[in-house]
């Protein structure tokens, strides 16, 4: 399967405008945009977080990256596909102005990055070669609504790659008899801002539901285990997971108590310290084509 095998490139449209504040079809995001969230964005680069699609990448190509949050994984796309196009999409501006940033310091002048909706994106149809996201299906409730928007703007022979979390496949070790909890815990939120959890197992079904083709898939861990990494995992939990505004929010759903969050909080300062603390986080892997 090819991108788009020897076919003229399009030429590009009138470039997108951005008018009043918009209302989006898409919801606030689960996970937000605290400190702690942006620096696992700041992990999240092409070669980790898509190497499962490089391979379809050549220079010259046009490629969409929906949800492309702080630009971290986009500008490895962009680099692979020079002197070809990158478009990054995101709804929230303030990831956007970062994209942007990165890719200045990154010398990238084949990088364009927009505030949209995934949604209702602002290109012509059949506009790009690639159209790929990571961890992002999992957090919009219509997930027929965003495919059928990156099909109309995909070229025939297009590809589409994701990468999506499988909630329930992540672990934590040890788990001390609780900390299992905590990512029941998580799955429960999502799913409660009418997210999807399960998301990277569902992938080949939404994509054939969406016509698309071919569809290839894989599995893989990001892997957590050095000192520097236990560290990290820990912040994050102390810091954004049990933060009064999550722990808050997970009582109202009925996601958890106060007396579980006290036990996680404690399991968690005890796996901090542990040599043998180790935790993996499980994706879905995708890649599909239009016809």
């Amino acid at each position: 399967m090819t991108a788009s095998g020897d076919t003229e490139f399009n030429q590009p449209g009138a470039p997108p405008t951005e008018g009043d504040e918009p209302t989006w079809a898409t919801p606030d995001y689960t996970m937000g945009f605290g400190e702690e969230m942006m620096e696992t964005f700041r992990r999240n680069t092409a070669e980790a977080s898509a190497a499962y699609l490089l391979p379809y990448l050549r220079p010259g190509l046009r490629v969409l990256d929906f949800g492309c949050g702080p630009g971290t994984i986009s500008v490895g796309l962009a680099r692979a596909v020079a002197p070809g196009e990158l478009h990054g999409v995101d709804m929230e501006a303030s990831q956007i102005d970062l994209a942007r940033s990165v890719a200045l310091a990154g010398g990238l002048d084949n990088a364009t990055f927009h505030v949209a909706d995934v949604t209702d994106m602002p290109f012509e149809d059949g506009y790009f070669d690639v159209a790929h996201c990571h961890s992002v299906l999992m957090h919009i409730p219509d997930t027929a609504a965003v495919l059928a928007e990156v099909n109309r703007v995909l070229k025939p022979g297009g590809i589409i790659g994701c990468r999506e979390m499988i909630c329930e496949s992540c672990f934590t070790y040890p788990d001390y008899g609780v900390i299992g909890r905590a990512w029941e815990m998580f799955e429960d939120l999502v799913a409660a801002d009418d997210g999807h959890p399960q998301m990277g197992k569902q992938l080949k079904r939404h994509l054939e539901d969406a016509g698309f083709t071919h569809v290839q898939t894989s599995a893989t861990f990001d892997d957590y285990a050095t000192p520097r990494d236990v560290a990290f995992i820990s912040e994050v939990v102390d810091k954004w997971f049990l933060a009064p505004e999550v722990t808050e929010a997970a009582i109202k759903y009925g996601a958890a108590t106060e007396a579980l969050c006290n036990q996680i909080r404690a399991a968690y300062n005890r796996w901090r310290v542990d040599s043998s603390a180790w935790c993996g986080l499980a994706f879905g892997e995708a890649v599909a084509g239009k016809p």
